[in-house]
Order: structure tokens, then C-alpha cells, then sequence
């Protein structure tokens, strides 16, 4: 059974500390709609798409940055051509 879907474009920024860590923030008002329905849980599975790739990861709750931020892994930045300052289409479900 799927969970929540979300489609939003953002920004990809580097994380600032040991590693090259590479994430994006999500929009205020899907992360307000997760934290609602699936605070419960911490940080919440997710399903995630930009372009042809295709992986699951989880969010994780930022207090810094007041949303949930989801990582991008390196394979996925390299297979379609992302960077820090990238804006690509991400498409999200919620995994139950």
C-alpha cells in the first residue's frame, strides 16, 4: 500500500560538514502535510524519482532548517547530472 505522494521542485545544497553529503529541503507546506500525518515515526521511508532514477531513502527532520530534508545519494546526483544549486523535479511517496 502507497502512502502520500508529492511532486515539488528544490534546490539541491551541500551539507557543510564532514563528507560531501548533497540534500534538498522540502517545501514548507509538504513537510507540515508529513510531519502531520507521519511525525509519529521520526524520520519517514520514502520512494523517490528525479528523472530516470529511482531509489528509497528516508527524511529526516531538520530543527536548522525547519523542514524535512532528503538526501541525495552520489549515484543519483552522477546519473542525472545534479549538483549544489541544481532544481530538480522530485517526485515522492510516503512508503507504508
Amino acid at each position: 500500500m502507497a502512502g502520500s505522494q508529492y511532486s515539488f521542485t528544490a534546490e539541491v545544497w551541500e551539507h557543510s560538514g564532514q563528507g560531501s553529503w548533497h540534500f534538498v529541503s522540502l517545501p514548507e507546506e509538504i513537510a507540515d502535510e508529513i510531519e502531520e500525518r507521519y511525525a509519529q515515526f521520526g524520520a519517514v521511508r520514502v520512494h523517490v524519482t528525479i528523472g530516470a532514477s529511482r531509489w528509497s531513502t528516508s527524511l529526516f527532520p531538520s530543527k536548522s532548517r525547519a523542514t524535512y530534508v532528503l538526501p541525495v545519494k552520489k549515484a543519483v546526483r552522477s546519473a542525472e547530472e545534479l549538483g549544489a544549486g541544481s532544481l530538480p523535479r522530485i517526485e515522492l511517496v510516503v512508503a507504508l
